[in-house]
């Protein structure tokens, strides 16, 4: 399944490039849970394996594009309230204790929250949004959101770069790995082989 989904997301980057890292970072700042991690991770290694994209606008795109998803996140939260942050729980199957933990997130470090929240499993989703349930100052939070998707985006990105720079390493480096744990293993056999054989002589007859 992971296999399909990930061969999916390199045929749409493929046809697609920098229009897929756009539109999966948007809809995952805004809200929507789609793996935008992942696509942007599987862009970078890209970037190097393949040089179909590059990695200096990768990044622009993909800083601008989380900007922008969590601004329309921030809009949606602030104008809907939290009747809307209740239904968007129920629709995409939010867990309650994820919006409790983000709330005490909010409550404890204020607008700091908007730029690590992305580091934070589940959080990078409803950050827009239960920012603007909570009413934070926008211009705030528009700096620390364009802070802290920069930041990330770099993270990542440079992450996945470095992975397509070391693949063939990586490579070279299990299959030595494979050969060193079948000779090891085969070695085990024989050692135990060679204890058994020993005992059995060993033993008295009966």
């Amino acid at each position: 399944m992971s296999q399909t989904i990930l061969e999916f997301l390199k045929s749409a980057l493929a046809q697609y490039g920098y229009w897929t890292v756009a539109a999966t970072l948007l809809l995952e700042n805004a809200g929507i849970p789609v793996p935008g991690e992942t696509v942007l991770l599987l862009a970078s290694f890209l970037c190097y394996s393949e040089h179909s994209l590059e990695l200096p606008w990768l990044m622009v795109v993909a800083t601008i594009a989380a900007t922008a998803g969590d601004n329309i996140g921030f809009a949606l939260g602030y104008y809907g309230g939290r009747p809307m942050l209740n239904r968007y729980q129920s629709i995409f199957r939010i867990q309650k204790t994820t919006l409790l933990k983000g709330e005490r997130l909010f409550a404890r470090y204020g607008a700091t929250t908007v730029f690590f929240a992305r580091f934070v499993f589940g959080m990078r989703v409803i950050a827009g949004p239960l920012s603007g349930v909570l009413r934070m100052p926008w211009r705030r939070f528009l700096v620390f959101n364009f802070l802290g998707a920069g930041l990330w985006v770099t993270v990542i990105s440079g992450a996945g770069y470095l992975f397509g720079r070391h693949w063939q390493r990586l490579q070279e480096n299990v299959k030595r790995f494979d050969t060193i744990f079948v000779i090891f293993v085969l070695l085990v056999v024989i050692a135990f082989w060679w204890r058994s054989r020993r005992q059995n002589k060993a033993a008295p007859p009966e």
